[in-house]
């Protein structure tokens, strides 16, 4: 089920992202020569004009064939080569390539927004928002890799309902008082509740975690539900939709630094097998959490795609960049090249990052 739930959120936002690119084609007046529902080989084809609609048998997202995206002989030259991406103005071109990413930001912003119509999980110690949040509750907003926490079973999302040890007993939970339990005593007895099914776990911490003091390896806040009119929910949306996408490319940027540095963990990334996991877990936690997820996968597409690299819609805005310093276009047999090479660099990554998170599953 994990599976077809991750296909089903790939699919959209992949959708979604060619959606951008073929409506900004057209209204610019570029031929668009295919739009195509999932993969070939063909199932279904129409024609409507000089479009070729298409449904395929691998239903995993789409594709847009816009006529002169990787230059030939016939989009320079030839009879429609006015109608050439090649042969619009620079910033109609850029504006085509980003439209993809545009559609993406768009998307997560509408999600997050749906989120805070129908109630979204949200901090009960938000200063502007706070007062506002229903059912309140201690929830683990992070577990720590390899920690007892993570050995245990625990996720985030999960709620704490009490902690026992013994003859002790805390029930109704802060943030404080649960730290300061944990670290007085060596076991102890967390009972939590994980979508609608209550569970415990035993555990021991670990002595002088953080701060000199015994931990089991989370991060916890007090939450609830936020729900908000549609006209503030849309104000919240963009707001928090703008904040994620800062937050993460902050931390994408930084992950690429320590790249070079040699200094970055691999443990922090997960392809499609680390995904389907984590779309798992979200799963559990209930429709908002998987709604919250896909907001979220959809905005890291937008920052991965923007990345000046080839075959990227970021590496495709760069080449537009140096064309405009230059005053001259790339040659199409430079830039079809590097395009080629840039996407078989970023399927040995990505073989490369499937191949880790087979291997983190194997080792837990």
């Amino acid at each position: 089920m994990s599976i077809i739930l991750f296909i089903i959120i790939l699919g959209a936002l992949i959708l979604v992202h060619e959606l951008g690119h073929f409506i900004a084609a057209k209204r610019a007046g570029v031929r668009v020569d295919e739009f195509g529902i999932g993969f070939p080989p063909r199932l279904w084809k129409k024609k409507v004009g000089e479009t070729v609609y298409s449904i395929n048998a691998f239903p995993v997202g789409g594709f847009v064939k816009i006529f002169g995206e990787d230059p030939s002989e016939e989009s320079l030259k030839g009879k429609d080569s006015s109608r050439s991406l090649t042969h619009k103005k620079r910033i109609v071109q850029a504006w085509i390539i980003a439209a993809g990413v545009v559609f993406n930001l768009l998307f997560a912003w509408l999600l997050v927004s749906f989120g805070f119509m129908v109630g979204l999980p949200y901090s009960a110690d938000d200063s502007i928002n706070g007062a506002r949040v229903q059912n309140p509750s201690l929830t683990i907003t992070q577990v720590v890799p390899l920690s007892p926490a993570k050995i245990a079973g625990l996720k985030g999302g999960d709620i704490i309902m009490r902690l026992s040890s013994g003859a002790d007993n805390l029930s109704n939970p802060k943030v404080e008082t649960t730290q300061k339990f944990i670290a007085s005593h060596e076991e102890i007895e967390l009972a939590f509740i994980r979508g609608a099914e209550e569970k415990t776990v035993v555990m021991r911490g670990i002595d002088g975690a953080i701060d000199g003091r015994r931990a089991i390896g989370i991060s916890m806040d007090i939450v609830g539900t936020l729900k908000l009119p549609i006209h503030e929910a849309l104000y919240m949306g963009m707001k928090t939709t703008a904040s994620i996408t800062a937050a993460m490319a902050v931390g994408i940027l930084e992950f690429f630094k320590n790249i070079f540095i040699g200094q970055a963990d691999l443990k922090d990334i997960s392809g499609p097998v680390g995904i389907v996991g984590i779309v798992s877990d979200a799963s559990t936690l209930g429709f908002i959490h998987l709604l919250s997820l896909t907001a979220i996968i959809s905005i890291n597409l937008v920052i991965i795609n923007l990345l000046p690299f080839p075959a990227l819609d970021g590496g495709r805005l760069l080449f537009l960049l140096i064309e405009a310093i230059k005053r001259s276009p790339i040659k199409p047999a430079v830039a079809n090249a590097t395009n080629g090479i840039g996407f078989l660099i970023l399927i040995a990554f990505m073989v490369f990052i499937t191949f880790n998170d087979v291997m983190k599953l194997i080792q837990w």
